[in-house]
Parts: structure tokens; C-alpha cells; sequence
């Protein structure tokens, strides 16, 4: 009788094991769409906590991007890393390097997003869809000096910050793979 009892418990409680493990995060926004099949949550030295990345570098089938010819199956070319993150989520300089007007950038970015250059190590480092900037043009930022925090502004997928390495005064065709300068660590 014992063995019945303790079955039945089991399988009543498993169901609910499954929905708590499966449950999206309490800070999860509802408009977020994950267009990798990556479900790791990483920290940086640029933003607070561990969050999942959104959109990759690289080809994807977001629907926001023209086809691109890098890219089978007409599909677009993302230049950045989208992460998905609470807005307000805090952003930190992990370097150093002097804020530069964002007039080029155009709106997709957001109304307000941050253009960093780094002389020194050589990058222009563009983060759209910010909602409160620290630092303007002209001014430099410092190594874990807080610079912005996180928003949906322009962003049609919920709150997320996107994070775009280019060369320094370069256009978009010079995007690179963010990821190193981005110091993304996977979360324990």
C-alpha cells in the first residue's frame, strides 16, 4: 500500500517539478523571441546578473533583417549580439574609451543608444535600445564606470540590449563577432 501511496505522490508532484524547471525566469519579458537554440545564461563585465542571448551573430531567421547573400535560405545577417535582459538592467564600461555622437546610426539602435571608441584597442563598440545614458559624446568612460541601462526602446522584441563591434569609424560592414570583447561567461 505504501509503494501505491508513494507512486501516486511521485507522479502528481512530477508534473509540477516539470513546470517549475520549465517556467521562464520571474524577470522574463513576454514580447522575447530567442532566435538560437542557445539556452545558456552568461554574465559579462559589461551588465548585472546572467542572461540568454537573443539573437546571435551572424545569419538568422529573425524576421527583421533582408536577405543577405552571406546567408542560405534567405536569410538575414544579424552584426551583433541581442541579449535578452529586465529593463533597467545596469550596463557597465568593461573598458575604457571616449563616447562618440551616435547621429550615424540610425533608428533601428533605439532613440538613444551609446557609441563607444577605443583607440587603444582598436573598435568602435555600438549598444542600441538603451533607456537612460550615463555618458554623452565627448565624454570618456572609465573601466566599471556604470554607462547605461537596458530598455526596449526601437527594440520590437522586449527589453534587451544589442552589442555590435566594428572598427573604429568603420560602417556596418565592418561589424565583427562581438562575443570576446563581450567577455560573455556561461552562469553556474
Amino acid at each position: 500500500m505504501r509503494s501505491v501511496v508513494a507512486r501516486l505522490t511521485a507522479l502528481a508532484v512530477l508534473p509540477l517539478l516539470v513546470a517549475t524547471l520549465l517556467a521562464p525566469p520571474a524577470d522574463a519579458d513576454p514580447r522575447w523571441h530567442f532566435y538560437t537554440k542557445d539556452k545558456t545564461r552568461y554574465t559579462s563585465p559589461w551588465y548585472a546578473g546572467a542572461h540568454r542571448i537573443m539573437v546571435p551573430f551572424g545569419c538568422t531567421t529573425a524576421p527583421y533583417y533582408d536577405p543577405d547573400p552571406r546567408c542560405e535560405h534567405d536569410r538575414g545577417f544579424h552584426h551583433g549580439i541581442d541579449i535578452a535582459m529586465k529593463c533597467g538592467t545596469k550596463l557597465f564600461a568593461r573598458y575604457g574609451g571616449r563616447v562618440v555622437s551616435h547621429e550615424s546610426l540610425g533608428p533601428a539602435y533605439g532613440d538613444n543608444p551609446m557609441l563607444i571608441r577605443n583607440r587603444h584597442r582598436g573598435y568602435d563598440l555600438v549598444i542600441g535600445h538603451t533607456r537612460k545614458v550615463f555618458a554623452h559624446p565627448g565624454e570618456r568612460i572609465h573601466r566599471g564606470q556604470k554607462i547605461a541601462l537596458a530598455s526596449d526602446n526601437g527594440a520590437p522584441d522586449g527589453c534587451h540590449l544589442h552589442f555590435e563591434k566594428r572598427d573604429v569609424k568603420g560602417g556596418l560592414d565592418t561589424a565583427t563577432k562581438p562575443r570576446k570583447l563581450l567577455g560573455l561567461t556561461p552562469s553556474e
